[in-house]
């Protein structure tokens, strides 16, 4: 399965000067991992409905190159580990080949009071499935 996500950079998403403002390329990471589950078949949403949150506990980023207005980006997600109630992913994004940005993102799952909770059953399958299968690290 393919875990890339192609994103054309557009002027929302840039500051004053056409460079992708810095926060947003987490916004970026968000829809690679939201679309990798969309492909599997599970709903975040659902997830959410019966009391299933999840919500990024850590985020070690680090900017290469920057994008800029116009650019067609490629996210790439990768798991590179999966516990009780949480996920680590490995991002990275280029714009043709060229490396922009690392990133190293945990997810925790929690219930709505914020507690951590452990993953849903096809979650973590699904997860631990992706475990070992990064090409492009």
């Amino acid at each position: 399965m393919d875990d890339d996500l192609s994103i054309r950079v557009y002027y929302e998403d840039t500051d004053a000067g056409g460079v992708v403002y810095h926060a947003n390329y987490l916004g970026f990471m968000e829809r690679a991992r939201t679309e990798m589950l969309v492909r599997a078949g599970i709903s975040i949403a659902e997830m959410q409905r019966q009391g299933t949150l999840l919500t990024i506990s850590h985020a070690d980023i680090k900017y290469i190159r920057p994008a800029v207005l116009g650019d067609v980006i490629t996210v790439h997600t990768a798991i590179e580990d999966v516990r009780g109630a949480s996920v680590k992913a490995r991002h990275s994004i280029t714009r043709d080949g060229e490396l922009l940005v690392q990133a190293l993102i945990t997810i925790v799952c929690v219930n709505p009071k914020g507690r951590p909770i452990r993953l849903p059953e096809p979650f973590r399958q699904y997860f631990s499935s992706r475990l070992g299968e990064d090409k492009n690290s």
